[in-house]
């Protein structure tokens, strides 16, 4: 008898015990599995918008691994990203979506953030928090040397233009239709498609940033790039329009603190050395 209530004894404690260990690995929060090693910051990007980013083959530079891909990823988001990383204790992923992808994948927690040149905008405000401004991007304007815009002095010069930017931007949104009886072709999928439509004559006039505009210089010494700022005939943009952040989801405010607290020892004069950095080290083509 003493046998047989001993082995119920047993299975009992067995069985509790298999419970409570299924119960925790249930509910316990996914960063705490993590607690013997460091965290992973997941963090989304297009590697394809140079000199904010890009894909090459190699680690040249210090460039990261994409996730799920032999390439890797650099320029000046992936240069803030490791300086994040580093500063909070995070090991650091780098996802490779598509620019409209970005914004949802942050909504559902997929990612951690996105560190992808993104406008702070009252509209993507509604849907993901930002961080302070990661970077200030002045708003150029890209033509042909040759071109018939070449000498354009200001936005009322461009019109009559055919012209594009990049799909979901405040370059396609707000400053093309600034440009009078401009002729706006549909919006490009990326800002390396954007390029290639100037480089090709599909259009005459590119609308993008400062970094941008340089970086395409680099690749493309037929352009000419245009700078209206400080003139009365600028594209009218607010701050929250050219200030770019790095967004998380909504509520997250221990990530947000934390990446607030890093920028928050940079200046802008970082920004633009970061930058300059990115630019003398991105590839001629994406």
């Amino acid at each position: 008898m003493k046998k047989k209530l001993l082995s119920i004894v047993l299975a009992v404690t067995m069985v509790v015990g298999l419970t409570a260990c299924g119960g925790s690995s249930s509910s316990e929060p996914a960063e705490s599995t993590e607690a013997a090693g460091k965290k992973t910051l997941k963090v989304a990007m297009e590697c394809g918008y140079a000199p904010y980013n890009w894909t090459q083959s190699d680690d040249s530079n210090g460039a990261v691994p994409i996730k799920d891909s032999k390439d890797y990823a650099y320029g000046y988001d992936v240069m803030m990203a490791k300086k994040i990383a580093d500063e909070l204790g995070y090991d650091l992923e780098i996802v490779k979506l598509d620019w409209d992808s970005l914004v949802p994948a942050v909504q559902s927690g997929t990612v951690d953030c996105v560190i992808a040149g993104q406008s702070i905008t009252s509209e993507r405000l509604e849907m993901v928090d930002f961080s302070d401004p990661y970077y200030y991007a002045s708003i150029i304007t890209l033509v042909k040397n040759d071109g018939a815009y070449a000498d354009a002095k200001g936005v009322s010069d461009l019109a009559g233009a055919t012209c594009t930017s990049q799909l979901g931007t405040i370059w396609y949104d707000v400053c093309l239709p600034q440009i009078k009886d401009a002729n706006i072709q549909p919006a490009q999928e990326s800002a390396p498609a954007m390029l290639v439509a100037l480089e090709s004559g599909r259009t005459d006039v590119v609308v993008t940033d400062m970094p941008t505009g340089k970086a395409a210089l680099v690749a493309y010494p037929d352009f000419k790039l245009l700078d209206f700022a400080g003139t009365e005939d600028d594209y009218e943009v607010s701050d929250e329009e050219i200030n770019i952040g790095i967004s998380v989801q909504k509520g997250n405010t221990e990530l947000l603190n934390g990446i607030n607290s890093v920028l928050a020892t940079m200046t802008t004069d970082d920004y633009d050395a970061m930058m300059d950095e990115a630019i003398s080290v991105q590839p001629l083509s994406e």
